[in-house]
Parts: C-alpha cells; structure tokens; sequence
C-alpha cells in the first residue's frame, strides 16, 4: 500500500483521488508493454514526443485499470440479458476524452487506442473525433458562428448523440462525418463507418459538457479522461503547433490557413496568441475547464508535456 500523494488540489476535483506519476506508475502490475518505439512515432503528434517511459508509467495502468471496467462491464450485460431472458447482447464500451485544444487529446487516444486492440483477446477498438459533429462552414457562417468554432453551439449535437445511441446500442454499422484540418471543414460524402465496436473511444473539446433536460454525450460513456495542464503551457503548444502548421499544412494552397504561410516569425506568433485568446483560451474558460471534475481520471501535464499527476475520481 501507499499513501496518496499530498496536493493542494482544485477544491472541484475533491472527489478525486491524487497520484504522484510514481504511484500511478506501481498500479501498471504486470501489464505488459506492447508498443515498441517505432509504434510510437507513427502515433504522436509531430510537437509532442511521447516515450515507452511515458507509455509505461502512465498509460499501462490506465490500460490495466480500464481492463478490469470493461471486463465488469461485460459481465453486467451478461446478467441483464440473463435477469431479461433475452440472448446475450453487445454493448461496446465506451471511453470519452476532453481537454482543450493543444492539450494533446488526440496522441493520447492515437496511443490508447493501440495499447488498447493490444490487450491478449484483441478486442476491436474505434476511435472517433467530435471535428466530424461540427456543422459545415457553410452552416457556421449562415450562423455568424466561424469565430465560435469549437464552442458548444458550432456542433450538430443532435448527430452526435443519434450516432452515440446507435453505437451503443449495437448497431451493426454507424456513420460519422469526416472532418478536414486542410480544409478546415466536413468533408462532403466521406464518412467514417464504426461496425459494433467491443471499445470505442470518443475524443473532443466538450465532450462532458453538460445541457439542462437533455440527453448529452457523457451519458453514454463508461469512463473518461480529462487531459489537463496550466493555461500558460497550452497556449506554448498551441503557438509552436501554429508555428510548425505554417511551415508545412499552410504552405498547401488547400490550405484554409494558407494566408498564413508567409508570415515573418513575430507576426505568426502574435497572430497565433490573438486566435488563442479570443477562440480558444475563451473557450477552455467558458466550456471545457468547468467540465473537468465530471471525469473519471484526470491527467495533469507539465511543461514539457509529461503526465506529473493523476486523479482518479472516487465516487
């Protein structure tokens, strides 16, 4: 046994429980490490370098852990089936993950994921983004919503819950819109198709928000993660993402950041601190950050990108 790290935590994550990265680290036990280096370079993200110490220390445990809910999770379908008299069913399971922009969401459900259809019954494992929820730019400007992309109101809610409904409900083959960061927009006829996933793992910025009298996302999750770090960090990443999209994505003429590609170094990073400001860190503050405490683990990063702490909600 060990004692819980001592931390002065957000008095809204008191429910949880603190991990030092050391602690969280112990709770791996013998889960094996199933990802090799050259796994994890065609997983990251291409400003955040995630290592087998990471992978080991953090990730194997949250494997570990949610090992152990899905095969709980199981069982209790088994024995509603059985209490109903029906044949058994197949419900996936389902992990939800927020955390601002910048945050690095996607490298960890990327890693998730594959840690995940490693697991020795080779479970299939789906990932999907909100991006493709968004309403089309067409939408958003008939809407005066461009500059609130991101915000609640810029997704098609409706289709994110139908969708998250069906998949849970076993559907045998569910469509999402694809969404383009070239384009900056939903790609039109192109879906992506999720047939009866056993995991699926659901990553976006407001995904445990919250609506009076109405049905929302979270409901039909299992478990979720909130990826966490200090403001002043994320615009850090957000900047040098900006600054490396405008010597490679912008310079595409598909581009719809391609007014950009041009821009001196001190006129992109102010304008990569104005977009942050107004759109992004208004948005973390408003929507996203308040939604922190309804996650089932929270993992705080620190500068350099590395998970320091780990809080695991209790009840």
């Amino acid at each position: 046994m060990f004692v819980l790290m001592d931390v002065e935590m957000p008095i809204e994550l008191s429910r949880h429980m603190a991990f030092s990265r050391a602690q969280w680290a112990t709770l791996r036990a013998s889960t094996p490490l199933t990802l090799s280096d050259g796994d994890l370079q065609q997983l990251h993200s291409r400003n955040e370098v995630v290592s087998l110490t990471e992978v080991s220390d953090v990730y194997l445990p949250l494997s570990r852990l949610l090992n152990l809910h899905v095969a709980a999770a199981r069982t209790l379908v088994r024995v509603k089936d059985a209490f109903l008299g029906r044949p058994a069913g197949h419900a996936p399971y389902v992990i939800g993950i927020a955390g601002s922009v910048a945050v690095g969401k996607s490298t960890f459900a990327r890693v998730l994921r594959a840690l995940l259809a490693r697991w020795p019954d080779h479970p299939q494992v789906e990932l999907v983004t909100t991006d493709g929820f968004l309403h089309p730019n067409e939408v958003l400007q008939a809407r005066g919503l461009m500059s609130r992309k991101g915000f609640p109101e810029s997704y098609d809610l409706r289709r994110m819950i139908r969708f998250l409904a069906d998949v849970k409900a076993g559907v045998r083959q569910v469509s999402a819109p694809v969404y383009s960061h070239q384009s900056y927009d939903i790609v039109p006829g192109q879906a992506q198709v999720v047939a009866r996933p056993d995991v699926l793992i659901f990553e976006g910025l407001n995904v445990l928000q919250t609506a009076p009298s109405a049905v929302v996302a979270s409901d039909f999750f299992d478990f979720s993660v909130y990826v966490d770090a200090a403001e002043a960090d994320i615009e850090a990443w957000y900047i040098e993402r900006f600054l490396l999209l405008q010597r490679t994505a912008f310079q595409q003429p598909t581009s719809f950041f391609h007014r950009y590609k041009d821009l001196e170094e001190t006129e992109a990073r102010r304008v990569a601190h104005d977009i942050w400001t107004r759109i992004n860190l208004a948005n973390l503050r408003e929507n996203i950050l308040p939604t922190r405490e309804r996650a089932r683990l929270v993992l705080r990063k620190q500068p350099d990108h590395a998970v320091t702490e780990v809080w695991l909600r209790q009840m």
